[in-house]
């Protein structure tokens, strides 16, 4: 019986420690897109981007959210699905960064 009982506390850490991983991981994406639109939005309200590279890049944003919706759905995300959504964000990171300053001349 007491074989049984150490067993199951194991598991059911094992299983507290992997979704809390789960959910740091997801909470750095979130904040990550927060910061994101952020940016987006003191650019349009600043003149540093145009609408129509506003709209490009709120669409962009839309399209992470999608995509970090459908990997979260399974309840599991791996570390392959969270490459892709980190290389997503590198790439809306560089084109907010590209819009917002691609009136500055060197």
């Amino acid at each position: 019986m007491k074989k049984i009982q150490t067993m199951i506390s194991a598991l059911l850490m094992f299983v507290t420690i992997g979704s809390a991983q789960d959910s740091m991981r997801n909470s750095g994406n979130d904040q990550r897109q927060r910061i994101q639109r952020a940016r987006i939005a003191d650019g349009a309200v600043n003149g540093q981007l145009t609408r129509p590279e506003r709209a490009a890049l709120v669409s962009e944003q839309r399209q992470i959210r999608i995509t970090e919706r459908r990997v979260e759905a399974d309840g599991v995300v791996t570390r392959r699905e969270q490459a892709r959504l980190t290389r997503k964000q590198n790439r809306a990171n560089r084109h907010i960064r590209r819009a917002k300053n691609n009136n500055l001349e060197n």
